[in-house]
């Protein structure tokens, strides 16, 4: 049954009807289709180099591949742990500046694009370094030079010993069709990309979201369920009613409090798949908007936020973060083990009389956009409250979830949550979102760092080169732990909590493996589903 948005919101008025009388809907469903409901108005891309919006992923993760890849359901801890995907072996010279990778030969792309060469890998590491969402994840390869039809060669411009995780598996960095590209057009192939994954790309709807079917040519094991469907529901009512009615078989869950709880009530055979730690929710202090270009302005915001209440709030997903990272991370810390004036307890008074000594008495006021997705509003609204206390009258202007990140990308914000899944590699958030490399730029040119920190303020690019060169890791741990240092000092980003990232699937489907980790998507290769 082809769904659209109208579909829905019928379903969810006959749904709403249906359960008033205590009767649940049902509707029989097709065994060799799985369908999954995506919390956001529409598709943007679904070329991987150039996804902007989380929810694009639950697609490219099933069309595209990268060199290697940690098993499914997890991050690997570890360079070792790193699986061959569509490269089979490679290697690293002693200061892990110059990488071999060999390719698997047979693999073929989607829609007969022929097998997979060199050709194609170095294209799209090219593609992902010039043009990618990425770049400065990549700007430490210098270059990448196929050596022979199935083998590639990276020299990096400093040495890491981390590449696997912060380069090869990286969605920007999966490997598309270079002949595709050229057919198709640079424009068409945002939306039509081809790649080598299980699954292949059907049709790209920007009202309904994107239709893939099984890849018969796949080198690995093929796909156990034909077809899989992204359909976008940003509506939380919706989204939830078409699960309980049988029209979706997972669904983003609603990331707010007590929700699992709820919807467990209306279903306890409902299976919850949830990762840890999940995303990182920050919270961008934009250092260009006055008065939080002033230290002690930004110190007071952080002594009225009650990041334990946040997190408690937000159980069972939420989790503290002291810092940046979580205490279990690498370079991540606990409260108690940072210096008493970098710990920041909650503290309204303290606040106030902060917020006074800047010259604020009276307190401040401003506005701030916000998403209407339920993970990025309630902990939003949560702030809300907990700063007003304190002198902080911020007024939330929620809007539609894509939105609201172009309107981030075009450094329209002035305190602006981030949520985003980043592996056991703390670089990368640093990276990201506070290199000044990554300063967002009001034509959307720019990256993450929404701060303009290392811009509008001296910032921590020095010490993320010493801790990409560092050629030990306990020298690049402890570079990373001084990143952490500098952050709380400067304040010019809040790491608010944890978020366990959720979906909510049918008993009927059995996705093949258990979810204990990893970026906000899975795989449904393995899956396999009754009716």
């Amino acid at each position: 049954m082809a769904l659209n948005r109208r579909s829905f919101l019928e379903l969810a008025a006959a749904t709403t009807a249906l359960t008033a009388i205590g009767v649940q809907a049902s509707h029989a469903q097709d065994a060799d289709t799985l369908r999954i409901g995506i919390a956001a108005n529409g598709p943007r891309h679904s070329d991987p180099n150039l996804t902007t919006q989380g929810s694009d992923n639950w697609a490219t993760e099933q069309m595209y591949e990268q060199l290697v890849r940690p098993d499914d359901g997890r991050f690997a801890l570890t360079p070792e742990e790193y699986l061959p995907t569509l490269a089979t072996e490679w290697t690293q010279s002693e200061d892990a500046k110059s990488w071999t990778f060999k390719l698997r030969e047979g693999v073929q792309f989607h829609r007969n694009y022929g097998e997979m060469t060199s050709e194609d890998v170095v294209f799209s590491f090219e593609r992902a370094i010039k043009e990618g969402t990425n770049r400065t994840i990549l700007s430490n390869i210098e270059s990448v030079v196929a050596t022979g039809p199935y083998e590639i060669a990276i020299t990096l411009k400093q040495p890491d010993v981390n590449l696997l995780g912060t380069s090869i598996f990286n969605n920007n960095t999966s490997i598309v069709s270079k002949k595709a590209y050229e057919e198709i057009g640079g424009e068409a192939f945002a939306t039509d990309a081809v790649g080598t994954g299980p699954y292949e790309l059907v049709q790209f709807d920007p009202e309904f979201g994107t239709r893939l079917k099984r890849h018969e040519g796949y080198w690995g094991d093929k796909a156990k369920i034909a077809n899989v469907e992204c359909v976008y529901i940003a509506d939380t009512t919706a989204r939830t009613l078409a699960l309980l009615a049988g029209d979706v078989d997972i669904i983003e869950a609603v990331r707010a409090p007590g929700w699992i709880d709820s919807i467990l009530q209306r279903d306890p055979t409902l299976k919850i798949d949830m990762t840890t730690p999940g995303s990182f929710n920050t919270l961008h202090i934009n250092l260009t908007r006055k008065p939080f270009d002033n230290l002690l302005v930004r110190q007071a915001l952080m002594h009225a936020i009650d990041r334990p209440a946040v997190a408690a709030a937000l159980a069972p997903m939420g989790g503290v973060m002291a810092g940046l990272q979580p205490d279990f991370f690498p370079a991540g810390f606990k409260t108690e083990d940072l210096p008493a004036e970098l710990q920041y307890p909650y503290d309204p008074e303290k606040s106030k009389a902060l917020l006074a000594e800047a010259g604020f008495p009276n307190g401040i006021s401003f506005d701030s956009l916000c998403s209407q997705r339920e993970d990025y509003s309630s902990t939003m609204l949560i702030v809300q409250e907990l700063i007003r206390p304190a002198g902080f009258n911020m007024n939330l202007i929620i809007g539609d979830h894509t939105a609201y990140h172009a309107d981030n990308r075009s450094d329209k914000n002035t305190l602006a949550m981030h949520s985003s899944s980043y592996p056991p590699i703390p670089t990368q958030i640093y990276f990201q979102q506070l290199a000044s490399a990554s300063e967002v730029k009001s034509d959307g040119s720019g990256g993450g760092n929404y701060s303009h920190y290392g811009v509008a303020m001296p910032g921590i690019d020095d010490l993320l080169n010493q801790a990409l060169t560092a050629s030990d890791y306990e020298t690049y741990l402890d570079l990373c732990k001084q990143i952490e240092l500098q952050v709380l000092r400067d304040l010019p980003l809040i790491g608010l909590s944890t978020l366990g990232f959720t979906a909510v699937r049918s008993a009927k489907v059995d996705l093949g493996y258990e979810v204990e980790s990893g970026y906000a998507r899975w795989r449904f290769h393995r899956a396999t589903k009754t009716v």
